[in-house]
């Protein structure tokens, strides 16, 4: 059980929530955890097989509390809420920032920002744990570059142009990528970024470790009542989530980039599983895919610093936190987006 942001999310499974006067009583193990104000409280959000009382279910809405229901992995359910109040005004917002271009630039550059900030400490990370083995000067220089384009990013205010930096910085991260592997460099080699399909082992990877990350974006945009389907950076298109994928740029690298680094330099994955189909497309085998999805979950119980709300949180819980800072600043309630930047 954690406080954030006047949330309180519940993981501890077979945890009991109730009504107890005005408040909810939190029971675990016949023990009384919690008893916390209903005046203090936001939203809940419970992860995996946690029950809540109906007279509870039925007390939350009258004081605009909004109950959310993930699995433990943190797939987003169903929320239960009253009348709705706030998630409207919240989604008109939303939807009048995304058509304008200007609003929207500046809400992407936070996320552009972000992303090539975290890429940059990826690269300082590998040139500080592995200097030896790697070619320190070509990621030396792509650093140096990511610096530059952060510094344009800050300056610009066209959405297209941001758009254009940001590519240009990924295009340069991914181009060192390879360094970063320093184990099974025949099996695993890297040349650049390549999707739908993938063509090679680590691009499978990464697509099916994005794939993750998106779905987990969009259970915390739900859970904050955001339209995951309306973006800033990435702009509308049918079938595609965008905000899920703006919510997720500044946890690429050094969530999901570091996580499949880690499972090819520890040889966790071989690249025996992994095989190529006739289209060219290559797939992990069902143990591979076994063992992406566990270190996954796994990685998602790391428990993080958070310099703005200035209290530690696991992953899971801080993807929450950004996406309820997100709709906070669109509500205006904070001046601006605090991305989450990696140390």
């Amino acid at each position: 059980m954690q406080r954030f942001l006047n949330t309180l999310y519940i993981t501890t499974q077979k945890t009991y929530l109730h009504k107890k006067g005005e408040a909810v009583k939190v029971v675990a193990d016949r023990k009384v955890l919690a008893l916390i104000p209903f005046i203090t409280l936001d939203s809940i959000i419970c992860f995996g097989n946690i029950f809540v009382s109906p007279f509870l279910l039925g007390a939350a809405p009258k004081y605009n509390i909004t109950i959310s229901f993930l699995t433990e992995t943190g797939k987003f359910l169903a929320r239960v809420q009253g009348p709705v109040a706030g998630n409207v005004l919240l989604r008109k917002e939303q939807y009048r920032i995304s058509d304008d271009k200007g609003k929207s630039a500046a809400l992407a550059k936070y996320f552009i920002i972000g992303k090539l900030a975290n890429q940059k400490t990826v690269l300082q990370r590998s040139l500080r744990d592995h200097g030896e083995k790697i070619d320190a000067k070509r990621i030396q220089n792509t650093v140096a570059l990511l610096d530059s384009n952060i510094d344009k990013a800050e300056k610009e205010c066209d959405l297209d142009v941001l758009r254009g930096i940001e590519g240009d910085a990924s295009k340069a991260y991914f181009s060192v990528f390879d360094e970063l592997i320093i184990s099974q460099k025949d099996g695993f080699k890297f040349e650049g970024r390549n999707r739908r399909p993938p063509l090679d082992a680590v691009n499978a990877m990464l697509s099916y470790v994005y794939t993750l990350l998106y779905h987990d974006m969009i259970s915390a945009l739900e859970c904050v009542g955001l339209d995951p389907a309306v973006g800033f950076m990435h702009r509308d298109r049918p079938g595609r989530l965008s905000l899920a994928l703006d919510l997720a740029e500044e946890f690429r690298s050094f969530f999901a980039d570091r996580l499949v680094l880690s499972l090819i330099n520890r040889n966790e994955v071989t690249p025996e599983q992994f095989e190529k189909t006739a289209s060219g497309a290559v797939s992990m085998d069902e143990a591979a895919r076994k063992t992406v999805i566990t270190s996954y979950q796994k990685k998602k119980e790391t428990v993080m610093q958070h310099p703005y709300v200035e209290k530690r949180m696991h992953l899971a819980i801080l993807f929450h936190t950004q996406a309820r800072l997100l709709a906070r600043h669109i509500r205006g309630d904070i001046d601006g987006y605090p991305v989450y930047l990696w140390k």
